[in-house]
């Protein structure tokens, strides 16, 4: 079921990533901006700048935005707003765990944000580490499956290191180490997989299914509104879904 519920979720992060493509480009070049200002403004040099450079061009940000906001994090130009990391963890309606990630540049007004998001879908905030064990970093990549067999992707995922791989819709989903991104990546692209999302997330070690609607319409309710808040980077959930529920709901 914790794979089930992975497949789901990354479709569900797909899916937000197509509908609002550009919010999340300027969520993406937010962590840009960051990661320049905190290290070397070269990808080549700066291990986390190279990341989330990746993670943009897989996302099809254009070169030239990417060069604009390492530029702007570099010092490069008249931006002068500075963003912090921000975790908030807590509680969908039936005790669905959330992680949530972001950047601001005022924690002030972010915070009573999200708490008044949680509280509107039925949840609450909770206190630092309340759910943040139950979770784990994985590089996370989605694959089109087009042209490409099962064995061929399993042998990639065994040359390249990868940890895991799980059939989902029309597609792979590809699991592994977060240090393992980048090689991944490039090693993915080289093969001929066209990548339909590449990222670092949060995924749970366990899930909690959900049967009943009700519930379910919640928990996805305040998912979708912690994501579109413009200081939210990721959202992360130990829930699962019934293949009936997931589909009659759309996630």
């Amino acid at each position: 079921m914790a794979g089930h519920s992975h497949a789901a979720n990354i479709r569900h992060r797909k899916a937000a990533v197509d509908k609002k493509r550009s919010k999340i480009f300027s969520k993406i070049a937010r962590r840009i901006i960051v990661e320049a200002r905190l290290g070397d403004p070269d990808p080549e040099t700066n291990a986390a700048l190279r990341l989330i450079v990746e993670t943009a061009r897989a996302a099809n940000m254009p070169k030239d935005v990417i060069q604009r906001n390492i530029d702007k994090g570099a010092g490069v130009g008249a931006d002068a707003v500075s963003y912090e990391d921000v975790v908030y963890e807590g509680y969908a309606q039936g005790g669905v765990a959330v992680m949530v990630e972001g950047l601001t540049d005022n924690r002030n007004r972010t915070s009573p944000e999200i708490k008044k998001l949680f509280e509107r879908a039925g949840g609450n905030l909770g206190q630092p580490g309340c759910v943040g064990y139950l979770f784990e970093s994985k590089a996370v990549f989605l694959v089109k499956g087009e042209g490409k067999s099962e064995d061929e992707v399993m042998e990639a995922v065994l040359d390249l290191g990868a940890e895991d791989m799980e059939a989902v819709d029309d597609g792979y989903m590809i699991t592994a180490a977060p240090s393992d991104f980048v090689a991944i990546k490039a090693g993915l692209e080289e093969r001929g997989f066209e990548l339909e999302l590449a990222e670092v997330q949060k995924l749970a070690q366990n899930t909690i299914e959900i049967t009943d609607e009700a519930q379910a319409r919640k928990v996805l309710k305040l998912i979708e509104a912690l994501e579109d808040h413009d200081d939210v980077q990721n959202v992360s959930t130990n829930h699962s879904l019934s293949d009936e529920l997931a589909a009659k709901l759309g996630a």
